[in-house]
């Protein structure tokens, strides 16, 4: 991991002192509420339907025990004792009293934590692979890259107040596991003909009211120059971007606009950017500051390659536990770059709790995990899990043996109970209707692992709203909570993808129809997943039999589904 520097630390803590500033002169009525909405924002603090909510930046997923373990001390003495991991690797808590939350940033700093940039119309929280630097398929480690890339975009001076909200994510593996090409700025680490490392560049890609996939700006531009390239594009969109509707004001909505334009006047930029570079003022990467960062993440001193003697299933394991234990195996365990290494997956996803919430005590499970197990590290993904990067194969047993203690050894990952779920209506004041208790009502039908195991892969995703933070229009099955009248009501689309299933770039689901009320989304979601079963050829996943047999189908088993419940009524 990233190792903080004393000017880190030192900024950090001077960032806390300055917000504990902030809110007494708010609290003392010396700060207006609308002069200190901005800072707090800058800060990650919201004001929610309930109470304040606070999102702190994981940097590309990485954790360690220690920090995981403040998390949930702040989940036990400040919240209502657990906190919810977000589809961009970030962590959230949703009932921290406003006149506390000097305290929790201070707590935050002490293990090098903050919120900065977590909110507000400015460059967030880098994303990543969850499995970076460890991952069997990866081309280029792509942690330093990003280490860099938020050095050099926290609290920059020029883009601290752009047209709306800016979100980067950044894969160096074969398989797009960060979903580039749903954000503003998708980077793909790449090697030219000659052996050489740079980055392909995807543009204004989105989701929210207008879906759009990025798209290809720039082939190959040189690690060295990356900074300068981002530069361009975010300066760009800075100068043209709307602000007279909020609606309106991505960056998706410019590039979907002006078109070749927009790319025209991005590369001219960045080519007047390093012309004008004759006293270096060009935000060039030299090598001494890329090996500085890449210092940072060189393995564990415990990691060395080997040949591993086996799993750690014990010869007198009982046979429930050899079928559970290789049921875990297969959904849970994915291989790695070192010899002799897995890397596991803890599930959040349990019946009547939400998707991605951890208690206080869970996560402490998971630092005690990550101490004995995975050289104290652990990756918030962008499923909303939890993952072990350095785990021995010997191993396995044991940390299975824990997780199953802790409740996270659910054999469910990449299967319909391990869906992607926003907090939704019960918190959000931007929802139209809840997404967990839809949530909670899916995972509690779909139990039974024989038969989510002949259903096989499939991602559904549950936002509360248009604004998409349940990314409902990469999933396979999307569900998107949607208001008529002051009644919950939710529509269904189908065949959408996030990239990490092989698909050549990322697809938006398809609204199959009609929307429906809250006590008809369950049988609906039967409804199609029978029929895809019906209509399923011999190992076709989901996603491929939609693209194949196209909507109407699933459409008319849907629509049964509403016109049962009709003459019930």
């Amino acid at each position: 991991m990233y190792q903080y520097t004393d000017f880190d630390k030192h900024f950090v803590r001077q960032r806390a002192a300055q917000f504990r500033d902030q809110l007494e002169r708010n609290l003392a009525g010396k700060l207006g509420d609308e002069e200190f909405r901005p800072l707090r924002l800058q800060n990650g603090w919201y004001v929610q339907r309930h109470a304040p909510m606070l999102r702190v930046a994981v940097p590309y997923g990485e954790l360690s025990s220690r920090q995981v373990r403040q998390l949930a001390r702040i989940a036990r003495e400040y919240d209502r004792g657990y906190a919810h991991f977000t589809t961009r690797q970030n962590v959230q808590y949703n009932w921290i009293p406003l006149v506390k939350s000097a305290d929790v940033m201070d707590l935050l700093a002490e293990v090098n934590m903050h919120g900065i940039q977590t909110s507000g119309n400015c460059i967030r929280n880098i994303t990543a692979d969850a499995m970076v630097g460890v991952a069997e398929d990866e081309i280029i480690d792509a942690r330093p890259y990003c280490e860099v890339i938020r050095q050099w975009s926290t609290l920059h001076p020029e883009f601290a107040f752009l047209p709306r909200k800016f979100k980067i994510a950044v894969s160096g593996a074969k398989e797009d596991r960060a979903a580039t090409y749903w954000h503003d700025i998708g980077l793909h680490l790449v090697k030219n003909d000659a052996g050489e490392v740079g980055f392909k560049v995807l543009v204004g890609g989105g989701m929210g009211r207008t879906p759009v996939i990025g798209t290809e700006i720039n082939a190959f531009v040189p690690w060295q120059q990356i900074l300068v390239y981002i530069e361009a594009i975010v300066r760009v969109y800075n100068r043209y971007g709307r602000r007279d509707n909020m609606y309106k004001a991505r960056i998706k909505i410019l590039v979907k606009a002006e078109g070749q334009k927009f790319f025209d006047q991005v590369n001219e930029e960045f080519d007047n950017i390093l012309t004008r570079d004759v006293d270096g003022a060009a935000h060039l990467i030299p090598q001494a500051e890329f090996d500085r960062v890449n210092a940072g993440f060189h393995n564990p001193a415990s990691v060395q390659a080997h040949t591993a003697s086996g799993n750690g299933l014990p010869l007198d394991a009982s046979d429930t536990d050899k079928v559970q234990f290789a049921k875990w195996q297969e959904r849970n365990v994915r291989g790695h770059k070192i010899a002799g290494y897995k890397c596991v997956t803890l599930s959040v996803k349990r019946p009547g709790q939400a998707p991605g919430d951890a208690t206080d005590t869970q996560m402490d499970a998971i630092a005690d995990i990550a101490d004995q197990f995975s050289a104290s590290e652990v990756r918030v993904t962008h499923d909303q899990n939890v993952l072990l990067p350095w785990v021995r194969e010997e191993d396995l047993f044991a940390v299975w043996k824990a997780a199953k203690a802790a409740s996270f050894a659910a054999p469910n990952i990449g299967l319909l109970s391990d869906m992607i779920a926003c907090p939704g209506g019960d918190f959000c004041a931007l929802a139209n209707a809840r997404s967990i208790p839809i949530a909670n009502e899916l995972i509690e039908r779909y139990q039974d692992l024989d038969e989510l195991y002949d259903i096989g892969e499939i991602d559904l995703h549950i936002s509360g709203c248009i604004n998409s933070c349940g990314h409902h229009h990469s999933g396979h099955i999307g569900i998107l909570g949607v208001d008529k009248d002051g009644t919950e009501w939710y529509q269904i689309t189908l065949g959408g993808s996030d990239g990490s299933d092989h698909a050549p770039t990322s697809v938006a689901g398809k609204v199959i129809g009609p929307s429906f009320s809250a006590d008809e989304v369950t049988d609906v979601i039967e409804a199609v997943v029978e029929t895809y079963r019906a209509q399923r050829a011999a190992s076709e996943k989901f996603v491929d039999t939609v693209k194949r047999i196209g909507l109407d189908p699933f459409k008319t088993a849907a629509n049964a589904v509403r016109r049962t419940t009709a003459k019930a009524a």
